[in-house]
């Protein structure tokens, strides 16, 4: 735990100060870092360790297939609900069709919809909000297989003129997203906006990055609050790694 030191002035300004070497530790030890601060993105150190499984509550049918925890819970709440004040101011009172991409990113948009709700009742200006729900399928276990399947996309006339909200649970190569971006644009909406609550910092990313970020984290295949593993995982809170047993374990059977 640091204690910072406290310097007074005569006009009894208080300043805190922490020497560079402290707070690099200290950032190396959470884990976060702010990746750039005009894009107000976070981002999660390369080699962090994450945290040790026993210090949350993990169901006990995963603990043998977790490898630990990257990002908490309490964690993602707080950075979803700056996410939506920071969707709000920028895209104001005009109306949106939230349009959620099924099925890892439902947590993600009830959360983020909860905390746009929240600041409606509780701001002078509102955002009306519609939804519609969207399926892509692109991945086999661990990999992204490179096709990707667009589901439910003959609904979605009603785009038109519209200014529209994706919300996604992870951008990995972008290859998914541009796919997504290049269907919807066939139905003409006014805008589209993209929300997404991970972006994997890959080699093989094509180099799209979405209008809002939650985390940047390292390439490692991650599951829970909503990301699976072949449909498992989606019932645990945390965003965490998976292990090696974990991966055969659930792998596809042929």
């Amino acid at each position: 735990m640091v204690v910072p030191s406290i310097i007074s002035d005569n006009r009894r300004n208080l300043v805190l100060t922490l020497s560079v070497e402290v707070v690099e530790r200290d950032l190396k030890n959470f884990c976060i870092f702010y990746w750039k601060i005009m894009s107000k993105r976070i981002g999660i150190l390369e080699d962090c360790p994450g945290y040790k499984l026993d210090m949350f509550c993990i169901p006990k049918h995963y603990e043998e297939d977790l490898d630990h925890v990257l990002i908490p819970s309490g964690l993602i709440n707080d950075r979803i609900e700056r996410l939506a004040r920071d969707i709000c101011q920028d895209l104001g009172p005009q109306p949106i069709v939230a349009l959620c991409v099924l099925k890892g990113g439902y947590k993600f948009f009830a959360d983020l919809l909860d905390k746009i709700k929240q600041l409606n009742r509780n701001t002078d200006e509102s955002i009306p909000i519609s939804i519609d729900f969207i399926r892509l399928r692109s991945y086999a276990d661990d990999q992204s297989t490179g096709k990707v399947e667009v589901l439910g996309a003959d609904n979605l006339a009603g785009l038109k003129g519209k200014n529209v909200l994706v919300v996604e649970d992870i951008v990995d190569t972008g290859r998914t997203m541009e796919k997504l971006l290049n269907v919807l644009q066939e139905y003409q909406p006014r805008n589209i906006k993209v929300a997404s609550l991970l972006v994997k910092r890959t080699t093989r990313s094509i180099g799209y990055k979405p209008d809002y970020t939650g985390f940047e984290i390292p390439d490692r295949f991650v599951v829970g609050y909503a990301l699976d593993y072949n449909e498992y995982f989606r019932d645990l809170s945390h965003i965490c790694v998976i292990n090696e047993k974990g991966r055969k374990k659930y792998a596809k059977k042929d």
